[in-house]
C-alpha cells in the first residue's frame, strides 16, 4: 500500500458524504466517492436514494474532464459486473482517473476483488484499506446483510443515572433531554427499520417515526413482536400505517382454540383493512425474523422498546451494536430496570467512545463481524 499523507483525510469526507443517504438506498449501501486533483475535490457524489445511480459516477460526471490523472476516493469497491446499470469500475477507467482509493473490499461475490483487479488491469493505482474500521462501521448494514443475511442490529435504550429504562404503570417516561432525543431521531432517520414489542406498543402508543422537520420521509419500516395481534386499532402505529408502512409480527401458526382462531384471524383482517401488514412468523426465533427482514433488503434494524424485547434480542445474541444513552435523574421506586448497564456489557462488545448531548451521555458498543 502507498498511503498518503492526505488519503485519510480525503476518506474521511467520503465516509461522512455515505452517511447523507442511510437509509434511503434500499438494497445498494450508501457508498460516498470524491473525484481529487492537486489536493482539491472537484467532484462529489453518494449512492442516490432508491440506490441508483451508484455514487462513482456522479462523482465522475461533476469532475468531468477535470477527472482525467485525478484520484477517487471510494468508501467500497467499485462494482464490476453489469447489473441495471455499467460496472463503476469501468466509469473509473473510461474517465481516466489515475489512482482510485478504496475503504472496504466489497464481500458481494460478484465483486469481491473483481473491481480492484479491473481497475488494476488497465493501468491504474489502487490503495485499499484506507480508514477501514470507519468505512466498515458506516457500511455495517450492508456488509451484515451480505456476509449473514440479515440486518445489522442496533440496540437504542435510554436508562435513568439508578440504570432503570421506565416506570411501571406509567409508559414512556422522559428520562433524556432534547439533544439526546434529538440524536435518537436522526438514528431512526438512518435506519431501514425500527422494532418494539407488543408491551411498548400498548404502553407508550409511540409513533416511531423520525420527527425532525424536512426529514420525515426517513422515517424507517415499522415492526412490532406482537404475537396475537393486540396492536390497538386506534394506536398512532395504526392510525398513520398508510403512510409510513408497519408490520406486525404474529405467531404462526397460532396456537389457540376455534374461538380464539377466529378472533385472531379477525383482528388480523381489521389490520390489513387498517394497512398494517401482519407477518405470521415463529416468534420465539428471532434469528428467523431477522434472516427474512434480509430477504427484503432490510440492512439496518433499530430495537428501541422494552426491556422484555432488548433482552430477547440480547440472549440470542443478535445484537451488533448497543447505545446506552443515559440520563443525569434517577427514577426511584417502581422502576424498571435496564437489561444491560455499563457494569455489565457482554463481554463480546467493546467500547468504541462516547458522546455528550446537554447533560445526558451516550456509550457506544459494537462487536466484529
Amino acid at each position: 500500500m502507498a498511503q498518503r499523507p492526505e488519503d485519510e483525510r480525503f476518506m474521511a469526507e467520503a465516509i461522512r458524504l455515505s452517511r447523507t443517504h442511510l437509509g434511503l438506498t434500499s438494497t445498494n449501501p450508501s457508498v460516498g466517492c470524491l473525484i481529487v486533483r492537486d489536493g482539491v475535490v472537484i467532484g462529489r457524489g453518494v449512492t442516490a436514494v432508491g440506490g441508483r445511480p451508484h455514487a462513482e459516477p456522479q462523482a465522475l460526471a461533476e469532475a468531468g474532464e477535470a477527472a482525467r490523472g485525478a484520484t477517487a476516493y471510494v468508501t467500497l469497491e467499485p462494482c464490476s459486473h453489469y447489473g441495471k446499470t455499467p460496472p463503476c469500475a469501468e466509469a473509473l477507467i473510461a474517465y481516466g482517473v489515475a489512482r482510485v482509493v478504496i475503504s472496504v473490499t466489497d464481500p458481494d461475490q460478484r465483486v469481491s476483488g473483481r473491481g480492484i483487479t479491473m481497475l488494476r488491469n488497465a493501468g491504474i493505482e489502487v490503495d485499499t484499506g484506507i480508514l477501514e474500521t470507519e468505512g466498515r462501521r458506516s457500511l455495517a448494514g450492508y456488509l451484515m446483510r451480505q456476509t449473514r443475511n440479515r440486518p445489522y442490529v442496533t440496540l437504542k435504550l435510554a436508562i435513568s443515572a439508578d440504570g432503570m429504562i421506565g416506570k411501571t404503570g406509567e409508559g414512556q417516561v422522559r428520562i433524556t433531554g432534547d439533544a439526546a432525543r434529538a440524536e435518537v431521531q436522526m438514528l431512526r432517520a438512518e435506519s431501514d427499520a425500527i422494532l418494539v414489542g407488543i408491551g411498548t406498543a400498548i404502553a407508550d402508543d409511540p409513533e416511531l417515526t423520525c420527527r425532525i422537520p424536512g426529514l420525515e420521509d426517513r422515517s424507517p419500516l415499522r415492526i412490532v413482536i406482537d404475537e396475537q395481534l393486540q396492536l390497538p386499532f386506534g394506536s398512532k402505529l395504526v392510525r398513520t400505517a398508510r403512510k409510513y408502512p408497519v408490520i406486525a409480527v404474529a405467531a404462526h401458526p397460532p396456537s389457540f382454540d376455534d374461538s380464539t382462531d377466529a378472533a385472531f384471524l379477525g383482528r388480523r383482517a381489521a389490520l390489513d383493512a387498517a394497512g398494517v401488514e401482519v407477518l405470521q412468523s415463529n416468534t420465539n426465533e428471532l434469528g428467523g425474523l431477522l434472516e427474512a427482514l434480509g430477504t427484503r433488503g432490510i440492512s439496518s434494524l433499530l430495537v428501541e422498546g422494552g426491556a422484555r424485547m432488548a433482552q430477547r434480542f440480547l440472549d440470542a445474541d443478535l445484537v451488533d451494536r448497543i447505545l446506552l444513552f443515559q440520563g443525569p435523574a434517577d427514577i426511584g421506586e417502581g422502576g424498571i430496570e435496564s437489561p444491560v448497564l455499563k457494569s455489565n456489557i457482554p463481554a463480546s462488545f467493546m467500547h468504541i467512545g462516547q458522546s455528550r448531548f446537554g447533560d445526558d451521555v451516550c456509550d457506544e458498543y459494537e462487536r466484529g463481524f
